[in-house]
């Protein structure tokens, strides 16, 4: 890429940015401003820092055509994590591509529960097993291998192509070696033993998914989505095979905000009874995350 103090016949770094958040704001996106700093940070390979502190210098043509062609791209509201094909999650970066759900904040609730659950069984020295159903992008079970350093896994998922991306991620994490793939529906053949389940599933109902957002809509699978009429049908199918595989240990699932309590129904009784439950919050203070232990 040409130094960006060469000067050429193009906008200026600032010029740029302040179209790109022009551009946006018009088509109604919120995060016009961070998305446009982004957007112009990938298309320069710089860090956003730079953009902020030269915003004088010139911006090379043909960088300035990338950066217009991701702007169109944000303006007709695909996601910025979809137009760079990677997504941050809990301060890691994970490839994402359309066969896979886009990782988001709320999700990093499901990591900071089972760190407190690992924390509070007296488990951080232990050779932890854990089973991720749903592993799309694999930030779970990544994440979670990243932060316990004797935990291994194994990751599911129905689509090939999905698992595809979660092996190049535990790739680049440098995971490889300590967590496996299975293509398979939910539980079926798994029949090993794990310490604790994660699982985003498909959790919006027939009403809900008919009214997300459009960089939902347009760019996540549904079959990561769709949760059935009332968006509990993963968690009834999770239900009957989870005391299987998780007979004495935790099972943590992300929920829709007001399906914690229904959810907590569903997954006790399956856990072998009333026994400890935890809901946490996430972020924006909705309950994100529900967690049962089970005792078969």
């Amino acid at each position: 890429m040409p130094g960006l103090d060469q000067p050429l016949p193009a906008l200026t770094i600032g010029a740029a940015r302040r179209w790109g958040l022009t551009t946006l704001s018009a088509a109604g996106i919120d995060s016009a401003g961070l998305d446009a700093r982004r957007l112009l940070a990938a298309a320069l390979d710089l860090p956003e820092a730079q953009i902020l502190a030269r915003p004088e210098c010139h911006l090379p043509a043909e960088r300035a055509q990338v950066f217009a062609a991701y702007i169109e791209r944000r303006r007709s509201r695909e996601p910025v994590s979809r137009i760079l094909g990677q997504r941050e999650f809990y301060g890691r970066s994970f490839a994402v591509s359309p066969a896979t759900l886009d990782p988001r904040p709320e999700s990093e609730t499901l990591i900071e529960t089972v760190l407190a659950i690992v924390q509070g069984e007296g488990w951080s020295s232990r050779p932890l097993r854990i089973l991720d159903v749903g592993t799309g992008t694999g930030c779970l079970i990544l994440t979670l291998l990243s932060e316990l350093p004797r935990a291994t896994g194994i990751g599911t998922d129905i689509s090939d192509a999905a698992l595809g991306v979660a092996r190049n991620n535990a790739a680049a994490l440098g995971l490889a070696h300590r967590v496996g793939w299975c293509a398979t529906d939910l539980l079926e053949n798994i029949e090993e033993q794990f310490h604790i389940l994660v699982s985003n599933p498909p959790y919006l109902s027939a009403a809900e998914l008919g009214a997300v957002e459009p960089e939902v809509s347009r760019f996540d699978p549904r079959v990561a989505l769709d949760g059935g009429v009332d968006g509990l049908e993963i968690f009834r199918r999770l239900s009957k095979g989870m005391g299987r595989v998780v007979r004495s240990g935790w099972v943590v699932l992300e929920v829709g905000h007001e399906q914690a309590d229904r959810v907590a129904a569903i997954m006790q009784p399956a856990a072998g009874g009333p026994g400890e439950l935890r809901i946490t919050r996430d972020v924006s203070g909705r309950r994100r995350c529900v967690a049962v232990r089970t005792r078969n």
